[in-house]
Formats: C-alpha cells, structure tokens, sequence
C-alpha cells in the first residue's frame, strides 16, 4: 500500500473578471441554471435586495421609458418642422401674389407678425431712402445706405452668409426696435441675398430663449431666400 501523500489543492477565490469572461463566453449559461436566477438577488436603489430577473426587468423598463421620451421629442420636432414647412410654403404664395414692391414689404410685415409670431421685426434694405418715399410699412420697413455709420454694430454679420441667431447687442437693438429694444430677450437676423447685398431681416422675441446660436438656422435662411428673391423682382 503506498504511503504517498496525494497533492494539495490550494482554493484561491475567483476573480470577477474570470466570472465576467466566463459569461460573456457562455451567454447561455443562466439559460441551462434557470432557477440560480430566483437565488440571486442584487441591492436595490431604494434600499433591499431584488432577484436578477426583476433587475433586469426594472433596467428593461427603464430603457423603455427612456425611449418613449425620445421618440416623442422627434415626433413633436416632426411636427413643428411641418408647421414651419406650410407657414413658409403660404409666404412662398403670398409673396407670388404681390404686384409691386409694397405689396411684397407688406406681406412680409404680415408674415412674421401673424404668421411666424415675431413681437417685433424689421426689414433693412440698403439704397437710397428718397426712392422709397411710396413705401408705407410702419416701424417695420427702414432704408439706409450700405456704408452708414449706424451699422457698424452689424459688420460682422453683414460680413457673413448666414442667419445669426442670440442675445442682441444694445446697439443692434437700438437701432432695430428703438423704444421697444428694452422688451427684446434674443433676435435672429436674417441676411437678404449674397453676404447681404439687398439688406436683412430682424426678427425680435420677448424670450430669451427663443432665438439662440445652437438652434437650426435652416428654416431661416429659406426664409431669407424667398424674401431676398421677391424683392429682387422690384
């Protein structure tokens, strides 16, 4: 009989990420020890413990909550792009419709007050004042020259191609709204033909919030393009 002594077997624990290998290379594991689910359970963010199967259908439900709220926000964007989309395309109409330079003045005027809810705009158009003396539009129209020394405040975005969107400087907005400039909490301006040969379009919101430079400036600059296009005509 031999007297050897048999080898000893030292038990180390079991790292996690043995475990966490061991898993990911036998996905079906709890499959084949369906009933090991019901003996694990796993701390719970309101104190306790729950089993793995009704953690995973709480993160289930989570992720599911998670993206109904998505797909409502890209439901509710469809729809204000469609309302923008049909507000545009009868400002497409409207400005076909005009027969002469007041008209066009006046249905733009009618356009962002009705139509788009501007609190305040106005349409700049660079030229000679004297040649617009037939033009009635209110505070809404104003004529300068290209060089006048009261758009200085406006070189930057006059140097541009596209709509710039925020707060608006005090001198911008002096300029724009007069005694109304204080009532103005963001602005989009809008250029009207290349680098703004014909002049540009401000638009003037109460709300801080409503213009800023994150937001999409598309729906704008087709804007400015339908208003830069019509005038062009006169």
């Amino acid at each position: 009989m031999s007297t050897q002594r048999k080898p000893e077997f030292i038990d180390e624990p079991v790292s996690e990420r043995a475990v966490q290998d061991y898993l990911e290379a036998h996905p079906d594991f709890f499959e084949r020890h369906s009933t090991l689910l019901s003996h694990l359970e796993l701390p719970h963010g309101t104190g306790g413990t729950v089993s793995l199967v009704e953690r995973q259908v709480s993160m289930l439900r989570q992720k599911e909550l998670k993206l109904e709220r998505q797909l409502k926000e890209l439901i509710e964007v469809a729809r204000a792009n469609d309302l923008l989309s049909a507000k545009i395309h009868r400002l497409a109409l409207q400005l076909l419709a005009a027969r002469d330079l007041q008209g066009c003045v006046v249905c733009v005027e009618e356009a962002m007050r009705s139509g788009f809810g501007a609190d305040q705009s106005v349409l700049v158009l660079f030229g000679d004042s004297a040649m617009f003396d037939d033009i009635d539009a209110g505070r809404f129209f104003r004529v300068v020259e290209r060089d006048d020394a009261q758009l200085g405040p406006f070189n930057t975005f006059l140097k541009g191609k596209r709509p710039r969107c925020g707060q608006a400087r005090d001198s911008q907005q002096e300029f724009l709204f007069h005694g109304d400039a204080a009532e103005i909490g963001s602005m989009a301006l809008v250029p009207l033909g290349h680098k703004a040969q014909i002049g540009f379009l401000a638009i003037g919101s109460a709300d801080a919030d409503r213009f800023h430079p994150g937001m999409s400036i598309d729906f704008l600059a087709r804007v400015g393009d339908l208003i830069a296009g019509a005038l062009q005509r006169y």
